[in-house]
């Protein structure tokens, strides 16, 4: 990872658990050869953003590729400029990997929700029968606006991983975040669209990750978004690893909650699977509020807030383990901001995190943790 003296960068900017003393596991992950480089030297970062205006520029290309090894490019990336998403993916994916070859770059593709801006969604629109239906015999749609993949089907399973082999295949590209897990899997399906329609999407679901592998070949990563529970976890055993998306923030802001996601990345981490624990400032872009606050502000409220989920992620990283920070998934949500914490020395962990109550502590070879989950305060020592 590189300094932050970047030219256009200078800004310093960047269930539940049981009430019991106890100790985190830590286990050796078995190295994988398709996984992103891992090191202890420094906090292991990951990052994940588009930009809808055009391609990134030499700066920001310059930016991601200096910093970072792991990064998933969103969906309508370049979308305005390029035409679709894969063009724009594609051809960020070549500006990435020429400035760092060693990056690990995946390919942004909701596996449920039916997303325009992509030339793969001209195939869908014509093919209504692979769109879920509730039992009305009414299309199943989020928020009045977005269909949803019927996955029972094997036509559209067929489909959705032939996009992502071409993907793989057309760009140096490493493998797929597929999104929205925790979406397809979700117990409201039932009564929405029947326990038997639910229940074969849900078989659909582990068909559609066996058929990627499958499509895409072994030496690329299978990555999906939502990990927690025994449900969404089981997912891991047809992955490589999943992203704990909404850690402290959103519907997961309880003590409990940031317990399970801990224990979850303790865990998936000891099965040598990659953890990306995503954290939050405090705000995120669909605080329209927020939103309209200069970006100058923004930038110091994260850089103030950042302890507390990073002493979090210290305390139950494993190897594989990354750390995202930003408000967002656009590149004005903080993708292209720095911390001075990233550029510290950590050095390997001396053992697993003690766990008290809802404290946990942890000694790395240049750092001292702690953090108190119920009262949403941390410290790290660096030495």
């Amino acid at each position: 990872m590189g300094s932050n003296n970047h030219p256009k960068f200078t800004g310093i900017v960047i269930g539940a658990a049981a009430l019991v003393a106890g100790v985190l596991p830590s286990w050796g992950a078995a190295p994988q050869d398709h996984y992103p480089l891992f090191s202890w030297d420094k906090i292991p970062l990951y990052a994940h953003l588009g930009k809808s205006s055009g391609d990134f520029t030499d700066e920001e290309a310059s930016f991601l590729a200096a910093r970072f090894n792991f990064i998933t490019i969103e969906k309508r990336q370049a979308v305005e400029t390029r035409g679709s998403t894969e063009e724009g993916v594609y051809f960020a994916a070549r500006q990435l990997k020429k400035l760092n070859p060693e990056m690990k770059v995946l390919f942004y593709w909701n596996g449920f929700l039916d997303y325009a801006g992509y030339k793969a969604h001209e195939t869908i629109a014509g093919h209504p029968e692979w769109y879920l239906r509730d039992q009305s015999g009414d299309l199943a749609v989020k928020k009045d606006r977005w269909r949803k993949y019927d996955l029972s089907n094997p036509a559209c399973r067929e489909w959705w991983t032939d996009v992502v082999k071409e993907a793989v295949t057309s760009a140096p590209i490493d493998g797929v975040f597929l999104d929205a897990v925790p979406q397809i899997t979700a117990a409201g399906g039932k009564k929405a669209w029947g326990a038997e329609k639910y229940d074969a999407v849900q078989k659909g679901l582990i068909e559609l990750m066996q058929l990627t592998r499958r499509k895409m070949g072994a030496d690329k990563v299978l990555f999906y978004n939502g990990i927690r529970d025994g449900r969404l976890g089981q997912y891991l055993d047809e992955a490589d690893g999943a992203m704990i998306e909404h850690f402290g923030y959103f519907a997961s802001a309880g003590k409990e909650a940031m317990a399970a996601d801990m224990k979850a990345m303790t865990d998936a981490g000891g099965q040598g699977k990659i953890i990306v624990f995503k954290a939050w400032p405090g705000f995120a872009f669909s605080d329209d509020a927020m939103m309209s606050k200069p970006h100058e502000e923004l930038a110091k409220l994260a850089r103030a807030r950042i302890t507390f989920p990073l002493a979090c992620f210290l305390a139950a990283a494993q190897e594989y383990s990354y750390f995202c920070y930003t408000w967002g998934y656009r590149e004005n949500h903080g993708a292209f901001d720095w911390y001075p914490e990233f550029d510290k020395p950590l050095g390997p962990p001396k053992g697993p995190a003690k766990r008290d109550g809802w404290t946990y502590r942890r000694e790395f070879e240049h750092a001292s943790v702690w953090a108190d989950l119920a009262n949403r305060k941390a410290s790290i020592d660096w030495r």
